[in-house]
């Protein structure tokens, strides 16, 4: 009884050491981005924009929506993504992520852009700029990206505690891809970056 005891110990006592590394790394990354943000030099936001600039603002961490997803290669035909602005970068239509979120069936398209994926360092990128229930009110309303490398397998981690805002959400310089309509959850995602307005 006592060595079950002792080994349950040990299994909880690593289960938390493993979640709190995992916050942890959550939010050196976080500092580091918003540093990123903040530094003009890095010509992201300009000293205006950094002067407007409120900061960045998260969901609390939440292991609940590192969610395994099945994947599916079905790729498409190339076709130009709608952006906030004039640009209208190519991408094609790489496969879906078949997930679910409280108990509700979702799915989501992944994109690959065609322009990255002729470099030998990004040609394994792949992209999902979604939209959900928080979208507009408690999140940004032109939607929020998660990327990724091409799966090996059929299965793959999505960790939206990673969802992050595009650049636009900042700046109005910037011309950022628009989330198709298929890319729209019906479910609250209440994880990764949420939007606190700023004055462009």
């Amino acid at each position: 009884m006592k060595t079950i005891s002792f080994f349950l110990f040990i299994l909880i006592s690593s289960s938390r050491l493993f979640a709190q590394t995992y916050v942890d790394s959550l939010a050196t990354s976080r500092k580091e981005h918003l540093a990123e943000l903040k530094d003009t030099a890095n010509h992201i936001l300009n000293s205006e924009e950094v002067n407007s600039f409120k900061g960045l603002d998260y969901f609390p961490v939440d292991t609940a929506y590192k969610i395994t997803a099945k994947f599916k290669k079905k790729l498409g035909p190339e076709f130009e993504m709608p952006t906030s602005g004039t640009r209208t970068p190519v991408y094609r239509r790489y496969g879906y992520l078949y997930f679910e979120v409280n108990h509700k069936k979702c799915r989501l398209t992944v994109y690959q852009n065609i322009q990255l994926s002729k470099s030998e360092d990004l040609k394994d990128y792949l992209f999902v700029p979604f939209r959900d229930l928080t979208s507009s009110h408690a999140t940004y309303g032109g939607g929020r990206y998660l990327d990724f490398e091409i799966p090996e397998t059929k299965e793959i981690l999505i960790d939206f505690n990673l969802a992050y805002n595009p650049y636009c959400a900042y700046s109005h310089r910037y011309s950022c891809p628009i989330p198709p309509a298929e890319n729209t959850l019906s479910v609250e995602i209440l994880a990764g970056e949420k939007y606190i307005e700023t004055v462009h």
